[in-house]
């Protein structure tokens, strides 16, 4: 029972001696790993590792995704006690799941960050785990899918997010979260044909081929079609999922750097997350977090729930593939 274990529970991230399996300790109290899974660096017998970028260098508005992993950490603490709902497994206790910390860099050589990045997943990819990012701003995304399209090849692609981030930058020694994607698409990252952005609600001309379901027509055709839709999109390529909190209305995430308005509701991009079960998931991160505009920590909220979400994706591909063998 939870109130049995909270006696005797704390600081899991560091105590804890199983992989797997809930955790029971005061949510007010303990250090805040993410889903209370150890903190560690050696990954040798873990499945999947969840690692945090406090990088904010390129934001349009309003700075401090650096201070997202953090935020959602602290929020995740709620979240390791049960299932998560609507799920038909639990990963907690089907995978065994470590909290890789942050990455190190240093915040004055900006330049040399995407390959200290690429270098940091491509770290947990070859010691054999999946890997689910924490951000930072969206720029992130790129030295990430570098990593793993070493590993898998050019990928099939879901955005979660309010804007494509598919502006022209031909310079390579840009950092930009508004053009990542572009990039992405000129190095042959993403297979266009392949790829969707669900939630936009900006103007962008070139949207590089990658297919838009925009806000409207995720409130006119609700969330199971849209993740049919996907579904049907990426087929059965390895597929990496970013989810830029601002695909949400700002009503459920206002602490983002770029809030618009009219985006997604939590209960839809819950829906169409779970609806995606199936998509050959290989990795994923949940971006532009930003706790200081936020006294309420909703955005940190919905953050923590989304990684969960894609942890969920991506056990349902590994139990698939498991399957398939």
């Amino acid at each position: 029972m939870a109130l049995e274990d909270a006696k005797t529970q704390v600081d899991q991230a560091f105590t804890r001696e199983n992989r797997r399996g809930a955790s029971f300790e005061n949510t007010f109290g303990g250090a805040t790993s993410f889903l209370r899974r150890r903190y560690t660096k050696d990954l040798a017998g873990y499945d999947l590792a969840v690692t945090g970028v406090p990088f904010d260098q390129s934001v349009t508005n309003r700075t401090g995704t650096r201070l997202g992993p953090r935020a959602i950490r602290e929020a995740s603490t709620l979240q390791p006690y049960d299932p998560p709902y609507g799920w038909d497994f639990d990963p907690l206790e089907e995978l065994a799941i470590a909290d890789y910390g942050d990455m190190a860099f240093d915040y004055a050589k900006v330049w040399e960050f995407p390959k200290a990045l690429e270098a940091h997943v491509a770290g947990i990819l070859g010691a054999g785990c999946g890997c689910i990012t924490l951000g930072g701003d969206h720029s992130i995304t790129l030295p990430i899918l570098r990593a793993h399209v070493k590993k898998h090849g050019p990928l099939a692609y879901v955005q979660f997010d309010a804007h494509t981030d598919t502006w022209v930058d031909d310079d390579p020694e840009r950092i930009d979260h508004g053009t990542f994607a572009y990039k992405a698409v000129k190095e042959g990252l993403i297979d266009v044909e392949r790829a969707v952005q669900v939630g936009i609600r900006t103007v962008n001309p070139d949207t590089m081929g990658i297919k838009i379901i925009d806000a409207p027509e995720v409130h006119d055709i609700g969330p199971q079609a849209v993740a049919e839709m996907i579904r049907e999109r990426v087929g059965d390529a390895p597929c990496y999922v970013s989810f830029d909190i601002d695909g949400l209305d700002p009503a459920f995430a206002p602490g983002t750097g770029t809030p618009v308005w009219g985006g997604l509701s939590s209960a839809q991009a819950a829906a169409i997350l779970r609806g995606m079960s199936g998509v050959n998931m290989v990795g994923g991160d949940v971006v532009e977090v930003s706790p200081p505009f936020d006294h309420a920590g909703i955005t940190a909220v919905a953050g923590a729930h989304v990684a969960m979400e894609l942890i969920c994706l991506w056990g349902a591909a590994q139990r698939f593939r498991q399957a398939a063998e």
